[in-house]
This record gives structure tokens, C-alpha cells and sequence, in this order.
């Protein structure tokens, strides 16, 4: 029998990866030749001969015990179906371990700058899943020599971290401008104490409907959606995002669990971009810097507020306060501005009333 385990290895070398981006010479060369048509021009792409690419292609489909390619003279080389389900499973699967695969490529280089020069600072955070946060990470590293640990969670699950004190700082996100939501305030004020908690404001981005390109359904509102029966994709429950679907469900009169056709759960903005582009799902919940790098249709719903929250006494620790310098920076800023579905917070970097920064939080009795 064939031995077709998985072995994982990792390298140190030129930057430049990032998100789901994996290096792997079988998957590099299956996408080569799916995109060429042909073993010549995919040898070219590869920069390799057209001798020790099908010298290549041989040896995998010895190692797997199925062929890959299908060809003939004269033909177009095509992916055989196996050849064909192996790749897009693999696409798949990157897609939702691309958060992890992120946070773990930044951690190794944690590891490689610890080494070098022991004098990183270290800062645990846990957040919810953001294209940008990334971007953060290595501004941090540039500009403060701050190695930001981070670990993706739902918004809820990132707050309930921070206070079992896994993590120094949570980021989750809220709707701009609800003066009341009794959604929001059942889920976050039991995780949010004024006094207790400081809020640090970081960026703005708009959710939205993911849906194919040129919207052929014309769907206008999660609402829509819901009374035509349409496929969804979803975040899990717990994110931030899932708390924004139930929230504009209840808005438009509807129960989120009975009307919400989902039809596929994932764990990034990134995966459910892909379910809609591969057909999975006929519209998802979600960012529009996600739809817009899948190429698809877009409909705005929602500008948002994403917010770091740390507790108060660690506020000034050298971590903290370095963060805060990053968040304040004109890099930062340009960031924020320069990517679809995105603006820079006017309060980056600030310390900010939580009391005032979510007007639906209310006191059940004055405060003295």
C-alpha cells in the first residue's frame, strides 16, 4: 500500500509569504498545469524543463499510486478527476487555515528574532479574524520590535480569553452608530466592566453581503436572503460576525436560527468568500476586502467599529503602550486607508471611554 501521510516542514528564507500561502512542489506544479494547458508551458512557468517536470509528475503519481494527467499528443494536458479533487481540496483547506498558518509563521519568526537579538518584546493577543491584523503584526516588528502573538478567535471567545488571562489583549468588533441593541449588550456586557476595561481604538471596515459577481440573484439584504431560502455561508457562532447576523436578523423581524438558510460554517472571512466563489453557498456575511479579493459582488451592510479591549491596570506596561505608538502611526494609518473596505479609526491608538465608544451600552442605575 501506498504511504500517503502528510509531513509538514518549514524553512527560514526571503519574506514575502503571507495569508494561506504554503510552498509545496506538488501543489505548485498541479495549479501550473491547470493554468497552462500544457506540460511546456508549465515547465516554463515553473522555471524547470520540460524533462524534469514530467520526471516530476511521474515520481508523484508512483508516490500516490494514481495517475495525475491526462494527455495526448497534440491535446491539451488536463487534470485527471483525482488530480483535480486533490487540488482543490488542498485550495480548501489552506483557505481555512489561513488564519493559523498566519499566526504561526509569525510566531516561528518570534522564535528566529528571539535568537538573533533576545531584546523583542512579546505581547499575547487574541482576536477576531481580520485581514489587516496581519499588516499589524509587522508593523509592530518594524517600527517597536513588538512581536504581537496572535492567536484568532470569535470576538466573544477572544473576550472570555482575556479575562482567564490567556491573552494581554482581545480585539472584537461592533456596529457604528446602534443607539440601542439589546442583542450586543446581552452578549458583551457580561464580558466588557467599565473601570475594568480599557478600550484602544484600531481601525473601521464594512460588512457586507458576499455574493457572485454581478449580484445575478440580486440580493439587496441578509433579510432577502432569508425569505428566498438563499444558500448561506456563516462564521461560527461565537465571532463577531455571527453576532452581526442574528443582530440584523432580529432587526428585520426574523429568527436568525429558523430563517438563515446555512448551508456552510467557517472560521474566516477569507473561507466563506471562497464558499461563495466556489459555488457553495449563494451569498455570505461578511468583509468587503475578503469579497473583493475572491472578484465578487459586494453589498454593504454595515460600517463597524474594531476595537483592542486590555484590562486597565496593564494598560501602560512597555507592551501596551508600544502597541499604542503602532496604532497612531502614519504606517497604520496609510494601511488602513489604502485597502477596500477599510478606514483608519479617528481614535487609533487612543485610550477610549467604553461607555461612549458603544452608545448602546447603557447602566441599569445611574452612576454616582
Amino acid at each position: 500500500m501506498k504511504n500517503r501521510g502528510i509531513q509538514l516542514e518549514y524553512r527560514y528564507g526571503g519574506a514575502g509569504q503571507q495569508g494561506a500561502e504554503v510552498d509545496n512542489p506538488l501543489f505548485d506544479l498541479l495549479s501550473a498545469l491547470a493554468a497552462a494547458g500544457s506540460i511546456q508551458q508549465a515547465a516554463v512557468a515553473l522555471g524547470l524543463s520540460y524533462r524534469h517536470l514530467w520526471g516530476q509528475l511521474k515520481a508523484w503519481e508512483d508516490r500516490l499510486g494514481e495517475p495525475l494527467v491526462v494527455w495526448a499528443r497534440g491535446q491539451p494536458a488536463r487534470l485527471t478527476p483525482f488530480a483535480e479533487r486533490l487540488l482543490w481540496a488542498e485550495r480548501q483547506a489552506r483557505v481555512r487555515m489561513a488564519p493559523h498558518i498566519e499566526a504561526l509563521r509569525h510566531e516561528l519568526q518570534r522564535v528566529l528574532d528571539e535568537a538573533l537579538d533576545g531584546s523583542c518584546q512579546v505581547l499575547r493577543v487574541a482576536a477576531s479574524h481580520d485581514l489587516l491584523l496581519p499588516t499589524l503584526q509587522v508593523l509592530a516588528a518594524q517600527q517597536q520590535r513588538l512581536h504581537l502573538a496572535l492567536q484568532f478567535a470569535g470576538s466573544l471567545e477572544a473576550l472570555r480569553l482575556l479575562a482567564q488571562g490567556r491573552c494581554v489583549v482581545a480585539g472584537f468588533h461592533a456596529p457604528l452608530l446602534l443607539d440601542r441593541s439589546d442583542h450586543y449588550a446581552q452578549a458583551l456586557k457580561p464580558l466588557l466592566v467599565p473601570g475594568r476595561h480599557k478600550l484602544i481604538g484600531c481601525m473601521r471596515r464594512t460588512q457586507g453581503l458576499m455574493v457572485a459577481p454581478g449580484n445575478p440573484l440580486r440580493i439587496a439584504s441578509l433579510a432577502d436572503a432569508a425569505r428566498r431560502r438563499l444558500r448561506l455561508a456563516s462564521r461560527e457562532p461565537g465571532s463577531g460576525t455571527h453576532l452581526l447576523a442574528e443582530h440584523l436578523a432580529l432587526a428585520a423581524g426574523l429568527d436568525a436560527a429558523a430563517s438563515l438558510r446555512v448551508t456552510a460554517v467557517e472560521n474566516s472571512h477569507v473561507a466563506v468568500a471562497t464558499a461563495v466563489a466556489s459555488g457553495r453557498a449563494d451569498a455570505a456575511l461578511g468583509l468587503e476586502a475578503a469579497a473583493r479579493a475572491e472578484g465578487l459582488g459586494f453589498v454593504p451592510l454595515v460600517e463597524e467599529e474594531y476595537f483592542l479591549v486590555c484590562l486597565a491596570d496593564t494598560l501602560e506596561q512597555p507592551g501596551l503602550r508600544a502597541l499604542r505608538e503602532v496604532l497612531a502611526s502614519p504606517a497604520w494609518q496609510q494601511a488602513t486607508s489604502g485597502r477596500a473596505g477599510y478606514a483608519p479609526a479617528p481614535a487609533a491608538g487612543q485610550v477610549l471611554s467604553l461607555t461612549r465608544a458603544l452608545p448602546w451600552w447603557r447602566f441599569r442605575t445611574p452612576r454616582r
